[in-house]
C-alpha cells in the first residue's frame, strides 16, 4: 500500500521540549488544571501576541462559549456569524438560546464579506455579537468588519482557531476581538492534544473568564455559586504540550507555507487557483486549499476520490452552516444575489498540510491531481 498521508496531524517538536515539561509536571505532581505550565503557556502566547489577556481552556469551543457569555448573549439575542465555517464557531450561539445570521463570505479572502455585514445590520438592526472567523488562517477585511462593529457598538469575537500565526497590517489574528479564541486541536498548527485558549482585551473580563471556567465559584471557605460555571480550564499537562509547541510555533508557520508555495507551483497551468492570501495580510497556510475553476467537469469529489485511492487524506472545504440540517431556516445573508459560501463549497478542495510532509510527498500529491484533469 501507498504510503499514508494525513490532511494534518500533530507534530512533536524533534527537541522534545513537550516532554520536558510534561515530566516536570509527573515529578511536581501538578496534573491537576493549575500549575506552572498552564501560566507559563498563556505568558508565552501572550508575548508572541503582543496584547491581550489569554486564559487557558479545554477547547476553542469553550473559549468562544465564554465569549458568547462575557459578551452578555442570552436567549432571544441576535449573532451575526460568518457562514462558511466549521459548526464550532456558530455553536455556542445556540447554547446560550440565541439566533445566528448568517453572512456570506467575499471571494477574495473567503472570509466574511463586509458587505453582506453591513446589508445584516441595515435587515435585522445591531446584533448583541458578530462572530468573524480567519478561515484557514487567512485574515479577514479586519478593517471593515471592525469598523462597522464599532459604528453600530457591537461586541466583536474573534474565531482565530486556525489563525495563529497569521497577521493582518502587521497585527497578529488573536488580537481584534473584544474577545478572541484560539484552537489547539489535534490538526491545529500547534496543538495541546485538546485546548483553547480566550484572548481578553483586559484583566477583568480575564479574571471573569478564569472564575467561569473553573465552575464560578465565590472567594468563600465553602462552595458558594452566584452565576452558573463550567469545567472549562486546561489541564497543565495538556499546557506542558503548548508550551513545547509554543518555541516551534514559526517553524510550523514556515513549513505550512513551504507545503502551500510547492502547490501552488506545481499545480499552475491546471484550472484551479490556490486560496488567494489577504492582501494586507499573512496567512499561515494552515491548510492548503484550491478552488476548481467554474464550468470544469472535473468535480473536487473525482479529485477526493482519486487521491483516497493513493491513500492520501483530502477534504471539502466547509459546508457552510446555512446549508447544515441542524440550522435549516436560519437567515442567510449574502452581498448579492449569488452565494459566495455555496460556491466556495462547490468547488473548494482542502489537500493535505502535514507539516511531517516532505516536499517528496507533496510532488506525490500533485502527481496525482495532475493526473485527474
Amino acid at each position: 500500500m501507498a504510503k499514508s498521508v494525513l490532511l494534518a496531524s500533530p507534530h512533536m517538536s524533534d527537541e522534545g521540549y513537550e516532554l520536558e515539561y510534561i515530566n516536570d509536571a509527573f515529578r511536581k505532581n501538578w496534573i491537576a488544571p493549575l500549575g506552572e505550565n498552564v501560566n507559563e503557556f498563556e505568558k508565552a502566547v501572550g508575548s508572541f501576541l503582543g496584547e491581550g489577556y489569554p486564559v487557558a481552556l479545554s477547547a476553542g469551543t469553550a473559549a468562544l462559549h465564554l465569549a458568547m457569555i462575557l459578551a452578555g448573549v442570552k436567549a432571544g439575542d441576535m449573532v451575526f456569524c460568518q457562514d462558511l465555517t466549521f459548526s464550532a464557531s456558530c455553536n455556542p450561539i445556540a447554547y446560550q438560546g440565541a439566533e445566528p445570521v448568517f453572512i456570506d463570505s467575499e471571494p477574495d479572502t473567503w472570509n466574511m464579506d463586509p458587505v453582506a455585514l453591513e446589508k445584516a445590520f441595515k435587515f435585522y438592526g445591531v446584533p448583541k455579537a458578530v462572530v468573524v472567523v480567519h478561515l484557514y488562517g487567512n485574515p479577514a477585511k479586519m478593517d471593515e468588519i471592525e469598523g462597522l462593529c464599532r459604528q453600530h457598538g457591537t461586541v466583536l469575537i474573534e474565531d482565530a482557531a486556525e489563525a495563529l500565526g497569521s497577521s493582518y497590517k502587521g497585527r497578529k489574528c488573536g488580537t481584534f476581538g473584544e474577545y478572541s479564541a484560539l484552537s489547539f486541536n489535534g490538526n491545529k498548527i500547534i496543538t495541546t492534544s485538546g485546548g483553547g485558549m480566550l484572548i481578553c482585551r483586559d484583566e477583568a473580563s480575564a479574571k471573569h473568564t478564569l472564575k467561569l471556567a473553573t465552575q464560578a465559584r465565590e472567594p468563600f471557605p465553602w462552595y458558594q455559586h452566584e452565576e452558573i460555571g463550567y469545567n472549562y480550564r486546561m489541564s497543565n499537562i495538556c499546557a506542558g504540550i503548548g508550551r513545547g509547541q509554543m518555541k516551534v510555533l514559526p517553524l510550523r508557520v514556515q513549513q505550512k507555507q513551504a507545503i502551500f508555495e510547492r502547490y501552488e507551483k506545481n499545480l499552475a497551468g491546471l484550472p484551479l487557483t490556490m486560496q488567494q492570501e489577504n492582501t494586507d495580510g499573512v496567512c499561515n497556510r494552515w491548510l492548503s486549499v484550491c478552488l476548481i475553476d467554474e464550468g470544469c467537469p472535473v468535480t473536487p469529489a473525482v479529485v477526493l476520490d482519486a487521491l483516497r485511492a493513493e491513500n492520501i487524506e483530502g477534504r471539502p472545504v466547509w459546508k457552510p452552516m446555512h446549508a447544515q440540517p441542524v440550522f435549516a431556516g436560519t437567515k442567510y445573508v449574502t452581498a448579492g444575489e449569488k452565494s459566495v459560501s455555496d460556491d466556495l463549497f462547490e468547488r473548494g478542495i482542502c489537500l493535505p498540510s502535514d507539516s511531517k510532509m516532505t516536499m517528496e510527498d507533496v510532488d506525490r500529491i500533485c502527481e496525482v491531481i495532475r493526473k485527474v484533469f
